[in-house]
């Protein structure tokens, strides 16, 4: 098989953003995490965003703040809501941490 082909760096690529959090025992952490996970996924960067956080995606502690920001976009009228943010929070909610 050609090099070309071959993945020998499997590591977490680094994040084309930085994920502004707060110290994780500050009283937002969480529900700067979750919305640093849901970001992330927009951009295909969950990897990068679990490594930020230190939380994995799906993980239940931070699901009362994923359906939060669930409710908030899906209480918007259609024409100004973010469906891919949509799509993600779903996403985070079937998944099992």
């Amino acid at each position: 098989m050609s090099r070309a082909f071959v993945k020998d760096d499997a590591e977490v690529p680094e994040p084309r953003r930085s994920y502004a959090l707060p110290p994780p025992d500050a009283p937002g952490y969480e529900e700067a995490a979750a919305r640093a996970l849901l970001e992330a996924a927009r951009l295909g960067e969950t990897a990068a965003a679990e490594k930020a956080t230190g939380l994995r995606w799906g993980d239940p502690a931070l699901r009362p703040h994923v359906e939060r920001v669930l409710q908030q976009e899906t209480s918007r009228p259609e024409t100004e809501r973010d469906h891919r943010l949509i799509q993600v929070a779903r996403r985070f909610l079937r998944a099992e941490g």
